[in-house]
């Protein structure tokens, strides 16, 4: 039994690196899905519509719609592989624009030692990197 045991943990991950990224890449985009899904579901746009107002942001709800809208494409994109940096890009510059905008005065922590902090969103962008770093290696290597 120990033998077993001993040999499960010496193949960890049980994945090779383009697996992982693979896995990196859909849960990355299912993460984006799900918070524009959310938002849909919940109906919490217009809410967040009137928050972009209070920052300046004209016709917020327009904007949110926007926000959402691209959080669905890019994230179906990146699930079925296609135009993946590109995606990446798309998603950065909206966690980016929440941390600059929202998340940023919140301090770094997401939950247990604080409130809707940074933290997921820097999480969010380090994924996106190396998806999009992982992407470009792979278009390199088939030419």
């Amino acid at each position: 039994m120990m033998s077993r045991i001993g040999n499960l943990i010496g193949r960890a991950p049980w994945l090779t690196l383009d697996q992982a990224m693979i896995v990196a890449r859909l849960a990355t985009a299912g993460f984006f899905v799900a918070h524009a899904v959310g938002r849909i579901v919940l109906g919490t746009i217009p809410q967040f519509g009137l928050f972009m107002e209070t920052l300046g942001f004209p016709a917020g709800v327009v904007v949110v719609w926007i926000i959402t809208a691209t959080e669905l494409v890019a994230g179906l994109l990146m699930i079925l592989g296609r135009h993946v940096r590109w995606a990446a890009l798309a998603l950065f510059s909206i966690a980016f624009g929440g941390i600059v905008l929202i998340h940023a005065r919140l301090g770094w922590w997401v939950g247990e030692h604080g409130t809707g902090g940074s933290e997921y969103s820097v999480a969010l962008i380090m994924l996106l990197l190396l998806v999009a770093a992982h992407d470009a290696e792979r278009s390199r290597t088939r030419v």
